[in-house]
């Protein structure tokens, strides 16, 4: 015996639809997912150095030390990172930017 729905389908392309739409939308939400997480490794490789480096001024000061050595790290890391972002880069030197650093 077949059982069937409570609520039977008069239509049964709008379930079809209905799916095709939330993969339309999951997809979306992927790329725009990839794009901040491209992003973010932009950022990180260019200030990686003085991240690490506030951090473990911050980690110095909550155990009760001086951080002035971290600090001072940081600062130079961030003033390198300027310099490296004001250099004018293509795709031929462009690795130069990612690999020098971080």
């Amino acid at each position: 015996m077949k059982t069937r729905s409570a609520y039977p389908t008069r239509y049964p392309y709008c379930d079809r639809s209905l799916r095709k739409k939330r993969g339309q939308g999951m997809t979306e939400y992927i790329v725009v997912l990839a794009l901040v997480v491209v992003a973010a490794i932009g950022v990180y490789s260019l200030f990686g150095k003085t991240v690490r480096n506030q951090m473990a001024g911050v980690a110095q000061e909550i155990s009760g030390r001086s951080s002035t050595s971290q600090v001072n790290a940081a600062g130079a890391a961030a003033q390198e990172a300027a310099q490296q972002a004001n250099r004018e880069y293509n795709l031929s030197n462009y690795d130069e930017a990612t690999n020098s650093g971080g």
